[in-house]
């Protein structure tokens, strides 16, 4: 059974955190879905992820929709695009998981901006829906540049 982590971001954005978690879930072995709500900004994820980190540290991935989806170490999708059940689903931009997702999956991490309170506010009702329903969270704060877990469920 899996966890639901819920990242607090307050020093920088989402980009800033997703190669450190990349980087554990290849750790791990974990192929990886990195969710968003809308298509054309997971496009431009794509483009970004061929930018990020040093030049040594290529995040291979791709884009949901090709032949090779289930192939993909990385596989970016748009909420309501396909992904087959991956082992880390990392949501971006107020994309939402599943409790069914959480409990299949070895980890799902949800990253919100701590400085929007739309997103601050769908991040709590995400939490209360995913324990209501059983799922185990976390929920981790950035503190003067280090990550402190807050609360559990």
């Amino acid at each position: 059974m899996g966890a639901a982590f819920f990242y607090h971001l307050t020093d920088g954005p989402a980009e800033e955190l997703l190669p450190q978690l990349l980087k554990l879930a290849g750790k791990q072995s974990w192929q990886v879905e990195i969710r968003g709500r809308a298509a054309r900004a997971m496009d431009r994820l794509d483009t970004d992820l061929w930018r990020m980190g040093p030049p040594d540290s290529f995040l291979p991935h791709g884009r949901a929709g090709g032949p090779n989806d289930a192939a993909q170490p990385i596989l970016l999708t748009a909420e309501g695009e396909a992904a087959p059940g991956l082992p880390c689903v990392i949501c971006l931009d107020g994309a939402q998981a599943e409790p069914d997702e959480v409990q299949s999956a070895e980890r799902v991490c949800i990253l919100f901006d701590g400085y929007d309170q739309e997103a601050v506010q769908a991040a709590r009702e995400q939490w209360k829906r995913l324990t209501k329903a059983g799922c185990s969270a976390q929920y981790w704060a950035q503190e003067n540049g280090r990550w402190t877990k807050k609360a559990e469920g």
